[in-house]
């Protein structure tokens, strides 16, 4: 059964980080706990968020986390559950990019619910566990690349050293203020990595079978937007209107992929866990190329000319003019897997994962958890073990 669902209160323009009092009042939150992270408060960006919420009537306290790891895991997320609970809060508002907000949907859970953090795994059986007495959030992103600020899940780091994923409505934040002045000093080299992730995220959804034409158009609009503006971004952090749309297309992204994601996040997901140094967007535009390729001859990617399409949204041409066929969709894959290899360079991201200090003695425990992984099962063709060797060899 198709379930299509789109519940969240999003602002998005230059500026709205002003509104934050008064979303706080909206979802009835007095004392929040800001969870953030130390870049976001060398750069000053914490301090804007404190500014914001100076004077309002509606606010008695504030009281901050900023110790949020690049991977979020259980042990930050009971720091910050310690926090809350000493400020006696009420709510929280993530700012940063998707480590923060992940790890404030964690603290929002181990606040309010007794048990480890895997018990509320979705590959656990957890996601009926998480109730609505959640702490309500509000979102506040700083890069645009996760989309966190719009979705029901997040990824974190469990005790025993797993990746996973956390899945419920209850966990959309009540409101995401996308102000992309908070961007505009994000560095290249994070601007292009968090930037491949949103387009990451627009092409996986697009190509998983799911019916749900609104996360379809969502996600191939941007794509569209991703694809033509993460080159300015990155050449010039100071470029609004590619700030904007980059911030647009993360946004869209995760608005899309409740649709269901792929191989590209199985195993990003999986070596993220086994190595929580590797940055996830740098990850998936390692593996979008051998990803692309295998999903050519998924039956609903060749009906549905899924390939075609992203080629043209991406300024490919028009493959196979309009007709399905299995030729036009090998023919699209390639053509989109070197484009994605093109822009990858152009963005002075890593050549392969090799680049990065990945070697195949990771590869069974990699493979192992990206045949675990939620994502595995809604990409549209099933995975082999021998599948997810061929794609992690090809993207060394």
């Amino acid at each position: 059964m198709a379930q299509i669902l789109y519940l969240t209160h999003i602002e998005i323009d230059f500026g709205v980080l002003a509104t934050l009092g008064a979303e706080c009042d909206k979802a009835n939150i007095k004392r929040p706990l800001i969870v953030t992270d130390p870049g976001v408060k060398a750069v000053g960006i914490l301090q804007k968020a404190l500014d914001a919420l100076q004077g309002h009537q509606g606010i008695e306290q504030v009281a901050v986390f900023d110790q949020t790891p690049s991977n979020p895991t259980e042990a930050a997320i009971r720091a910050a559950v310690n926090v809350y609970h000493a400020g006696r809060c009420d709510g929280l508002i993530a700012l940063g990019g998707g480590s923060s907000i992940d790890c404030a949907k964690g603290v929002a859970i181990l606040a309010t619910h007794a048990g480890a953090l895997k018990t509320f795994a979705t590959i656990e059986g957890g996601s009926s566990q998480i109730t609505p007495a959640v702490s309500p959030i509000i979102a506040v992103p700083t890069t645009a690349g996760t989309g966190s600020e719009v979705a029901r899940g997040a990824i974190l780091i469990v005790d025993d050293g797993r990746k996973l994923g956390f899945h419920s409505w209850h966990l959309v934040p009540k409101a995401a203020l996308l102000d992309p002045e908070l961007t505009l000093g994000l560095p290249p080299a994070l601007t292009a990595a968090t930037g491949m992730d949103a387009i990451a995220h627009c092409m996986e959804t697009f190509m998983a079978a799911p019916f749900n034409p609104p996360a379809d158009g969502i996600a191939l609009d941007g794509l569209t937007r991703g694809w033509a503006y993460i080159e300015r971004a990155t050449a010039n952090g100071q470029d609004r209107d590619a700030r904007l749309n980059m911030m647009s297309a993360s946004m869209q992204g995760a608005m899309a992929f409740q649709k269901g994601l792929g191989c590209v996040h199985s195993l990003s997901h999986s070596l993220g866990g086994v190595n929580p140094r590797l940055h996830h967007g740098t990850l998936n535009a390692m593996f979008l190329p051998a990803v692309v390729r295998f999903n050519a001859a998924a039956e609903s990617v060749q009906q549905e000319r899924r390939l075609e399409r992203m080629a043209y949204a991406m300024g490919l041409g028009d493959i196979g003019g309009g007709v399905a066929s299995a030729t036009a969709s090998a023919q699209a894959a390639e053509a989109i897997a070197q484009a994605i290899t093109a822009m990858n360079a152009r963005l002075n991201l890593p050549k392969g994962l090799a680049e990065l200090g990945v070697t195949p003695d990771c590869f069974d425990e990699v493979i192992a958890g990206a045949m675990a992984d939620h994502c595995h099962k809604t990409n549209p063709r099933l995975a082999t073990e021998q599948d997810y060797r061929e794609m992690l060899q090809a993207a060394m």
